[in-house]
């Protein structure tokens, strides 16, 4: 494992913590301590592989990442990149399934809606509107994710204030499950 530090346009690759150290040390700005000199040495033996940053003065850091690449060029050219985790959620044709193509996935059927939104509301002890949030459960007749989102919003614009807010189709605050075929 090999470390990557740059300070604005001073940058080495090293193959140790003691390299990176005396890089450090040659840039005055920095002013290395102990405890920054603990600290990065904690984070070069932590199995944490991302950058991270140490503060020299207000908004300007240098940073530290953990690499593979063997020589500055392999770097620069990302050869060396960690790979990410291939996630165990499949659909079943065998392709990733992404949250919009399940949103967009044409099943016609019943599906069970849930948004929760923002409600604008009237106090009636202050006379004041507020919002609060609202969940909304529907089982409908629809062509897909998104289409079960649509005639969500359709019903509710016409029953509440127009300065409600919703969510967003990608979002935490809605979700669906389809429920089956209808007959």
């Amino acid at each position: 494992m090999n470390l990557y530090l740059r300070y604005f346009d001073k940058e080495t690759l090293v193959d140790n913590v003691e390299k990176a150290l005396d890089f450090l040390q040659s840039i005055p700005e920095i002013g290395l301590n102990a405890d920054l000199e603990r600290d990065i040495r904690d984070y070069v033996s932590s199995d944490v592989f991302y950058p991270k940053r140490y503060k020299v003065r207000p908004r300007i850091y240098f940073i530290i990442i953990k690499t593979m690449a063997a020589t500055m060029f392999d770097f620069k050219q990302k050869k060396a990149v960690q790979q990410m985790p291939v996630p165990n959620a499949f659909d079943r044709r065998g392709l990733i399934a992404t949250a919009l193509t399940r949103l967009t996935e044409e099943r016609p059927g019943w599906y069970e809606g849930e948004m929760k939104f923002k409600r604008v509301v009237l106090v009636p002890a202050t006379g004041k509107y507020e919002y609060r949030d609202t969940l909304f459960v529907v089982h409908c007749k629809a062509m897909s994710g998104q289409d079960c989102y649509e005639r969500i919003l359709d019903n509710l614009r016409d029953r509440v204030d127009s300065r409600s807010q919703f969510p967003s189709a990608k979002g935490k605050n809605f979700r669906y499950r389809y429920l089956g075929m209808w007959k």
